[in-house]
This record gives structure tokens, sequence and C-alpha cells, in this order.
């Protein structure tokens, strides 16, 4: 593999793993504020990224569309969590794991009857749609763009939970809830506002994909299990531990679907090689994750 290719795959790690930090963000603070195991953190992705597609030909352009799918994303967060989740507060996890997996369920057969089944594909918009030269290698614009807002959101995170108010009730409230709540404040408004972030958040990653996935039922379920993967690896409730987990997914998952396969062609032939190779990179984040916990038990970032 000559140094161009590796350089792309690369970056489309870094790429995947800002996708992964937008999706882990709300969750992990979902789970360490809220202390609420979310299985159903994956259908906002899935309707962030149906809204948007839906929305491109109303408002006649990706960005306009994109905005709104996500404060559409995040109000139906707001009324999920009122409706069907806050009274799970207190019950066990299995309670929240099979109330949550009944939302999956809800939501996909509902995105099925509105959309129908046959995946949609979401164009980038027109500025976007080419490519950019870096120093020799080509690679596409949009793909860039989802890089720099991914840092950008990452940055306003950690503007927010670092140096506000409400931050710093965050941070409160991952570390210890019932002090939170004895100091007197609205604990369920603050749930209510984390959740619907989270939900936006998730939204976004869902609309940023639309274009370099195909929008399809179920799409939510895919990435989840690698941002569960992200959450254990930074640390539950840590935003930074959320970024430097995705980025070390994403990186870990890209390289080795690259360079596996090639890998294992050096002792056997081209057919074994792909099946080895495409079983070992599926394994290579679940090792990542063992060796971290191996070292670090509560992840690179604990919080408290």
């Amino acid at each position: 593999m000559d140094a161009l290719l590796l350089a792309e795959q690369g970056l489309n790690g870094l790429q995947l793993g800002v996708m992964l930090f937008l999706m882990a963000a709300g969750l992990t603070l979902v789970f360490g504020i809220m202390d609420l195991i979310n299985l159903a953190h994956g259908s906002f992705y899935m309707v962030g990224a149906y809204l948007t597609a839906a929305l491109v030909p109303v408002l006649g352009g990706f960005l306009p569309a994109l905005a709104l799918a996500v404060l559409l994303t995040a109000l139906l967060g707001l009324a999920v969590e009122a409706v069907a989740l806050r009274t799970l507060y207190r019950r066990d996890h299995l309670d929240q794991v099979l109330a949550t997996f009944g939302l999956i369920l809800f939501f996909n057969e509902l995105i099925r009857i509105l959309f129908g089944p046959v995946p949609i594909f979401l164009n980038p918009p027109a500025a976007l749609a080419g490519t950019v030269d870096l120093w020799g290698l080509t690679y596409p614009a949009f793909r860039l763009a989802i890089l720099a807002v991914g840092l950008a959101v990452a940055l306003g995170l950690w503007l927010l939970i670092a140096r506000t108010r409400v931050g710093m009730l965050i941070r409160a409230g991952a570390t210890n809830r019932e002090m939170v709540m004895a100091l007197g404040v609205d604990v369920r408004l603050l749930f209510g506002l984390v959740f619907a972030l989270g939900c936006g958040l998730a939204g976004l990653a869902g609309a940023m994909a639309g274009p370099v996935l195909a929008v399809q039922v179920g799409m939510g379920e895919q990435i989840l299990i690698l941002t569960f993967v992200v959450i254990v690896i930074g640390g539950i409730g840590s935003i930074r531990g959320a970024f430097a987990g995705a980025l070390l997914v994403g990186v870990v998952d890209t390289l080795g679907r690259a360079l596996l396969p090639a890998s294992f062609r050096l002792v056997m032939d081209s057919a074994s090689a792909n099946a080895a190779g495409a079983a070992a990179a599926s394994m290579a984040i679940y090792v990542l994750m063992a060796l971290v916990l191996a070292v670090r038990p509560k992840g690179l970032f604990p919080v408290g």
C-alpha cells in the first residue's frame, strides 16, 4: 500500500471517528448523567438522515435541510424523553434496555411506513460535491466538511461543558446526580435538555452520513455498536473520552479493513486472505477495547 492510499485511509478513519463522536457525545452524557441505557439512540441518527433527505427538495438546499432536521430531531428527542423515558430513570437497566429496544422497532416501522423500504441516496451540497487536492492526494470535499463539522462540534461541546453554568451542572450531574438534585436544580429540565442535545447530535451525524452512506431503515443499529465501544474505551460520561475513543476506533477500524486483507495475502491465497482479513478487521476494535480496559478499567478519561 503506497503512502497516498495510506493517507486516504487515515483521513477516512478520522472522518468515521468524528461521526462516531457525534453519536457518542450525546449517548455518553445521557448514560453518565441520567443513568439511562438508550438503545434507541441510533434511531435518532436514522431520523436525522431521513428528515434531511425529505427536507432537501422542500427547502431547496442541503444546509437549510440539515439545520432544520437537527432541530426537529432534538425536539423529537425531547418529546420521547418526556413521554416514554422519564418513568424509566428509577427502573432497572434491564427495563431500560427492553423499553428502548421497543423504541427501535417503533421508529424502524414508522420510517418504513412514511418513506418505504427502499434506500434513499442523498447528494451532497453542490459546493462540496467535488474533490480537494491535499499535497497530491485527491479527497472528497464533503468528507473534509464532515471532519470540520465534527471538530467544530467537539470544540463547541468543550466550551459548553467547561465554560458555562449549564456545563457545570452537566459535569456535576455526571459525577454526583443526587447532590445536584439536593441543591435544588430542576433535574427534569436538565435531563430533558441533555437528552435533546444528544438526539440533536445523533441527528447531525445521520444528516452528515446521508451523502456518504445510503439512507435506509435500520442504519442506526449499524453504528450503535461502534458507539458503545467508543464510550467504553473513552470512559462513561466523558466528552473528552468520547472524542479520543471515537478517533481511535475510527482509525483502527478503517485501517484494519484496508491493511489486514493485504497483509494476509502475503501468506495465503487471495480469497482466503480477503475472508481472514475481513474477520480480523471486524475484531480489531474489540481487541483495542480489551487492551484499553486491561490498562485502564474505567476507560481513557473516566469521570470522577
